[in-house]
């Protein structure tokens, strides 16, 4: 083996010894593909088998160490008996017992007349000591005596198989050469990758995040996640398109007809994507805001000037009905201005034909859509802009693929409406420029929040009466469809039987077994105000706007997260009324819950909730994490590591201005499994 190389790291689990088809089996079953994989499996505590005690000083229910010489067999034909071997020492007596072991095994780890060191608890049978099945056991004392880790194991691996491996790997780690600069080896006291890794497995260290090695290996986590999405960017900034030359008049025409007053972050946004449009490289950016913060109008806007510099632009949503709603958002905003249409898949053959004919002969400039508007027969004569809603369901590879899609001239400008901590934002889109809206329209009240037992229903059910009477609509949100014995859940179904009851022929349900095209129908009816009430689960669209939407109650509140409930909450608010979230839950609170409702009720800023959801939860449960993409980080945690997410930006800034050559970071793309994105980009 190559003792400079990271391809040992690399190479198969069946290079181990000890390592057969059956153990590499099991861990490739717990995410365990090679021998790298298997370093950040971390102990979880150890036992310290370090010191040799006299049998006489033995003490029962311990864990102990014992030399001692095996004397006397005794191995009954009984079936279900146990195995026996009397072990002495100078000052006692000491019975092994082993169930299901062979006379040979026995034999051979126990030899009679023989010194062996053995470490096991003791038990007390027929006033002798005794040590059950013990698994440490050796002629060797040195091997036996020590501190040894215990993993979080597999069924079918035991603590010495599992031992045994981790130290046959950190006896043979390659001697990698340093990829760090002097300046930030420094930070982290000089300590290598190498010794960070034997550090992180020593049974004394066990929990302690903050000491240097444990920091260092954390940090090169994040850094070659950040240096991949700096290729990116490299990559899409090099891309040469032709300018995009508008003027700003009617744009500022179509604001000054607006019956709001745009915010500072709109105003803001607008600029900087304006600016990118405006210039001869392409622009990757985010729009990221909280709900209801008019990320759409700037959108919108943004479009509009592509158009009037001679391009076509796209408009994509995740559903059928959020398209449909921004189609006519733009109908009723730029009227007969530009030509503007809708690929649905509702739409009858003949005129999806005659929409994909006139987009490739540049006679429709605006199209909304789903992914449908992506497909490999539908092309654009000038596509200039693509823009997409909710993207959060994309991870890094489909953003870097879809903007390859547009061609060398086309823009891509992704909407998000899941606020999440700044830490975050660089992990999850570290590949792209960002533009925040923080600020709510003016003239837009905030929603109230209250918190209700569930055993005043009957309030709240007041309270909606007179809602309804009010000409308002309401949300009922329960988080399951079925009733489980086993989860006291409220079931939406038996909420909407329960409220049929009360307001007859006014309640709709919509549940996550409900398909697309009946949940499109139902919600276009509540649209429409067919419907008072609309009892859901937690499937309500992201950005769907319902203005008559006055209030919504949430079951079982404290079995959603902050940011969820603040998402949900949301989807009231959108008019000019004021709009109420009624939390309800049981009286049993967990004291996590009872800071969750504390925080809602006190903010309405999506970005403030969120590093307080992250607090509270830790950053694998945010929302829009999950859906991300990104693996977990092994060691790194946006919580706690703020300071080395920040030390990892300001690093890949000075490589990106030195315009320094990344080759020697080689080993650590491959190891951290940035590589292939790498390659895909060079």
């Amino acid at each position: 083996m190559n003792k400079n190389s990271h391809k040992f790291l690399l190479s198969d689990l069946s290079n181990l010894k000890g390592v057969g088809k059956r153990i590499e089996n099991l861990l490739k079953k717990k995410g365990v593909n090679n021998i790298f994989d298997l370093l950040w499996k971390l102990p979880k505590t150890y036992t310290d088998r370090s010191f040799t005690s006299k049998i006489k000083d033995l003490k029962i229910s311990n864990i102990e160490t014992v030399s001692v010489i095996p004397y006397k067999y005794s191995f009954p034909r009984i079936r279900n008996l146990p195995n026996r071997v009397l072990c002495k020492d100078e000052t006692g007596q000491l019975d092994c017992v082993f169930f299901n072991s062979y006379e040979g095994y026995i034999k051979k780890i126990l030899p009679l007349g023989k010194t062996v060191t053995i470490s096991g608890k003791i038990s007390h049978f027929k006033n002798k000591y005794q040590i059950t099945n013990p698994k440490h056991i050796s002629e060797n004392e040195e091997l036996v005596k020590g501190k040894h880790n215990e993993y979080s194991l597999t069924e079918g691996i035991s603590q010495n198989v599992y031992n045994k491996i981790i130290k046959q790997i950190l006896e043979n780690l390659p001697d990698l050469k340093e990829w760090h600069s002097k300046d930030i080896c420094k930070i982290f006291n000089n300590i290598s990758w190498n010794k960070s890794i034997i550090e992180l497995h020593r049974p004394e260290n066990i929990g302690k995040h903050s000491e240097n090695f444990y920091q260092r290996l954390a940090y090169d986590e994040i850094f070659s996640f950040f240096l991949v999405n700096s290729e990116i960017r490299k990559k899409i900034k090099k891309i040469k398109k032709q300018k995009k030359i508008f003027d700003i008049k009617d744009q500022n025409r179509i604001i000054s007809k607006l019956n709001f007053n745009l915010t500072n972050d709109q105003k803001k946004s607008l600029e900087q994507i304006n600016k990118d449009l405006n210039s001869s490289t392409k622009m990757f950016r985010l729009l990221q805001g909280d709900v209801g913060s008019g990320k759409t109008i700037v959108s919108l806007l943004a479009a509009l000037n592509s158009i009037k510099s001679g391009f076509q632009v796209a408009f994509m949503a995740p559903t059928e009905i959020l398209a449909r709603q921004h189609y006519k958002l733009a109908k009723d905003l730029f009227e007969n201005d530009i030509s503007i249409n809708l690929l649905s898949s509702k739409s009858e053959t003949k005129i999806k034909k005659e929409i994909i004919k006139k987009l490739e002969e540049k006679k429709i400039d605006l199209i909304f859509g789903t992914h449908a508007i992506f497909q490999k027969k539908i092309i654009f004569k000038k596509l200039g802009l693509v823009i997409i809603d909710e993207q959060h369901k994309f991870g890094v590879n489909q953003r870097k693929r879809l903007s390859d899609k547009g061609g060398d001239n086309c823009d891509v400008l992704l909407m998000s409406a899941t606020p999440i901590p700044r830490t975050l934002t660089m992990t999850i889109y570290g590949d792209m420029d960002l533009s925040i809206i923080r600020e709510k329209p003016k003239s837009r009240k905030e929603v109230i929040t209250y918190s209700k037992l569930e055993s005043k229903i009957d309030d709240v059910l007041k309270f909606i009466q007179k809602e309804i009477k009010n000409e308002n609509q309401i949300f009922w949100v329960c988080p399951l469809i079925e009733e489980s014995k086993k989860i006291d859940h409220a079931s939406a179904i038996s909420k909407f039987k329960f409220l049929s009851k009360i307001f007859p022929n006014q309640v709709a349900l919509l549940h996550g077994k409900t398909d697309m095209e009946e949940k499109e129908i139902i919600l276009n009816k509540f649209l429409k105000r067919e419907y008072k009430i609309l009892v859901s689960t937690t499937v309500i669209e992201v950005g769907i706007d319902f203005p008559n939407a006055t209030v919504i109650v949430i079951e079982n509140a404290n079995k959603f997260g902050i940011s969820q409930l603040h998402q949900l909450r949301g989807r009231v608010g959108r008019g000019s009324k004021q709009s109420n979230c009624i939390l309800m839950f049981k009286s049993n609170l967990s004291e996590n819950a009872k800071k969750r409702i504390k925080i809602l009720k006190k903010s309405n800023d999506g970005f403030e909730i969120s590093e307080e959801d992250m607090k509270l939860r830790g950053y694998g449960d945010i929302l829009g994490f999950k859906q991300s993409g990104i693996k977990n980080f092994r060691l790194a945690d946006p919580i706690h590591n703020g300071d080395l997410f920040e030390i990892a930006e300001n690093e890949i800034k000075r490589i990106e201005n030195e315009n320094e050559d990344i080759s020697g970071f080689k080993q650590l793309l491959k190891l951290y499994d940035r590589a292939d994105i790498i390659n895909d980009i060079a």
